[in-house]
């Protein structure tokens, strides 16, 4: 196994063309580390919710059914463990919770869970991922955004952003914006606001992240005119981002995300045998450090997809780790 910490565009490069090659595991060493996340996996006190609209969300037509909370069987993915699906969302909100006042560092980040703009995978990716963050210090606010795609958007061959991707680019833009609005009724620094995502979730953040010149909707009230852009980003295993350019050997971002100078800094991980979200990592990153953006790259040597915080015995598990690393050397966590 090699290690390997990127910290500059060149490596960044050199990284993704091994990693395409098969010839690189770029992982941490310390696997037998105990992780920093809470046994329980359950966040602090009881949470607060808020809606992410003040009234009907922008294109919402609520053609889906009622909405849905089930468990799904124990997938080895998860640790074996069910997890808790929610679909059928048309109305957006958020689920605040709180550290503990003697570890609230004030930071605060938007939890976007993944499930294929389908489901949203609710204590694995949402609550478990929220207890992790206020052990930290952080305030975690979990995103209900709206999925599935609506019957309208199922074409896969039709994929683009102003279709496919519009509900949940809105509801994350607005999400920011609130979160940024409620700083100090809430307790939290305006200027430490992030944004982590899983799977589907970290797509969300990413676009989220580099989107926030041009709202996806009609400005409606004063939170509107309050910046979306997050302070910070973490994409855990992210579906989409960039894909394989006009040489198959390189991957390249997908326009729908326009990394500039003015990004946020990110956090990427994932797992070694995860498809291809080591080349779409290494693509994003690649391109954070050519604009100049702080990032941290970490491909781990197994864990697979949807690990979050369950797969602690395997190398992805000490990802909680090196994020919370990142962020202290970031000084986003005080």
């Amino acid at each position: 196994m090699i290690h390997i910490s990127l910290t500059s565009w060149k490596r960044c490069f050199l990284a993704q063309s091994l990693l395409l090659a098969g010839w690189l595991s770029l992982s941490s060493d310390a696997v037998a580390q105990t992780p920093t996340v809470p046994t329980s996996l359950k966040p602090v006190g009881s949470p607060t919710v808020a809606e992410v609209w003040p009234g009907k969300p922008p294109g919402e037509i609520g053609n889906i059914g009622e909405e849905k909370l089930w468990d799904k069987s124990p997938i080895p993915n998860v640790g074996g463990k069910p997890v808790k699906w929610l679909t059928n969302v048309s109305k957006p909100s958020l689920t605040i919770y709180r550290p503990s006042k003697d570890k609230d560092t004030g930071a605060s980040m938007v939890i976007c869970p993944g499930g294929g703009l389908t489901y949203l995978a609710w204590d694995s990716e949402g609550e478990e991922v929220a207890a992790w963050l206020n052990s930290i210090g952080v305030t975690g606010i979990i995103l209900k955004y709206r999925v599935p795609r609506r019957p309208d958007q199922l074409d896969f061959a039709k994929f683009n952003l102003s279709t496919w991707l519009i509900r949940p680019l809105q509801d994350g833009q607005r999400a920011i914006s609130l979160v940024r609005s409620k700083a100090a009724e809430w307790g939290l620094d305006p200027k430490r606001i992030g944004m982590i995502g899983f799977s589907a979730g970290a797509g969300l953040t990413a676009w989220t992240c580099t989107n926030f010149n041009h709202r996806a909707y009609d400005a409606s009230d004063a939170i509107d005119q309050i910046s979306c852009r997050p302070d910070f980003g973490v994409l855990l295993y992210p579906g989409g981002g960039a894909g394989p350019g006009k040489d198959k050997n390189r991957y390249q971002l997908d326009s729908n995300v326009p990394i500039t100078r003015e990004c946020p800094p990110m956090f990427f991980a994932c797992a070694r045998d995860d498809g291809d979200k080591p080349q779409i990592i290494a693509c994003m990153h690649e391109a954070l450090q050519k604009a100049g953006v702080a990032g941290a790259l970490h491909v781990y040597a197994s864990g697979g997809h949807d690990f979050a915080l369950r797969l602690r015995d395997k190398p992805c598990g000490i990802w909680p780790q090196d994020c919370e690393a990142w962020l202290r050397q970031e000084h986003f966590l005080k």
